[in-house]
């Protein structure tokens, strides 16, 4: 920098030793200079531009020589660790994370239908469908066969396919959403004559005396009539409730045996309006003395 008593040089210390490091240029301290300078030569009347020119240049010189004292940042406040997320508690699975099949945790494996073999599934099925009263649907028949409903309706087409394949005298037919055996259409004339013919036949002696044991006795077990009679009457009795002769109508509140009686169709063929219509039985029982002479132990 200039100034009325010629250019300022820098300290250099004696005996010529190394140069110091120049101490950073304070901003403000800078700034005051100048405005000092100016105020000067403005009192003095001597502001020139060119002298202006000259003090900027011994500036830019001095700035380029030392450092500039810029203020350090702040320091960061310091960054606080994640904290360690906590493990998840394990949650009990519920029946949409089981899978059939698969083990649960902690529990058993589900219990899953199985596939079946084709032969084993056409014989499950037709034994079901035989002993089947009404049409049986597919689940139904899934549950009892343990095995997919795919399979079950599968294993039905294929099953009424083969009868009408081979002409079989089953027909095996769809009823809404169930399924049942049928006797073919064309077999039904063998069927009605079977029948037909089996209702018109005699009834045996067996077959009578068991009948007039229930009709006048009724409602009578099983066993009275057997009884009665001195012999089994398993097979007539079944023989009666085939024609539609007798029917069951309760229980024995004793023995608990099935009490039977004689039906509409019974008076129907006898020609009765009611039960009150049977003729007297006296007259058709043996005498006492004749019964004396043929069982006298008794």
């Amino acid at each position: 920098m200039t100034s009325e008593e010629g250019p300022v040089d820098q300290d250099v210390p004696e005996g010529g030793g190394p140069r110091q490091e120049p101490a950073p240029i304070s901003w403000e301290a800078l700034a005051a200079e100048l405005a000092a300078t100016r105020e000067l030569a403005q009192d003095r009347g001597e502001e020139d531009p060119t002298a202006w020119d000259a003090v900027a240049a011994e500036l830019a010189a001095r700035v380029a020589d030392q450092p500039v004292e810029t203020p350090e940042p702040p320091p960061l406040p310091p960054v606080p660790e994640p904290a360690a997320a906590d493990p998840a508690p394990p949650q009990d699975p519920t029946p949409a994370d089981v899978r059939v099949g698969e083990p649960a945790p902690g529990g058993p494996v589900a219990d899953q239908p199985e596939l079946l073999d084709p032969e084993e599934l056409q014989g499950g099925l037709e034994a079901l469908l035989f002993v089947m009263d009404d049409p049986v649907d597919e689940e139904t028949l899934a549950t009892a066969l343990r095995c997919p409903v795919p399979q079950v309706r599968t294993g039905l087409a294929a099953l009424a396919e083969d009868y009408d394949r081979r002409r079989s005298g089953l027909q095996l037919r769809r009823v809404g959403e169930a399924w049942r055996l049928y006797t073919r259409e064309e077999h039904a004339p063998v069927v009605e004559r079977y029948l037909v013919d089996g209702q018109r036949s005699r009834l045996t002696q067996a077959a009578l005396e068991t009948l007039a044991v229930i009709a006048y006795r009724q409602p009578v077990t099983r066993a009275r009539v057997s009884a009665i009679r001195g012999v089994g009457v398993d097979g007539v009795m079944r023989t009666l409730l085939t024609r539609g002769l007798v029917h069951e109508v309760g229980s024995d509140p004793d023995s608990g045996g099935g009490l039977y009686a004689t039906t509409p169709l019974f008076l129907e063929r006898l020609g009765l309006a009611s039960l009150a219509e049977l003729p007297e039985l006296a007259p058709f029982l043996p005498e006492t003395a004749a019964m004396l002479d043929e069982h006298p132990d008794s």
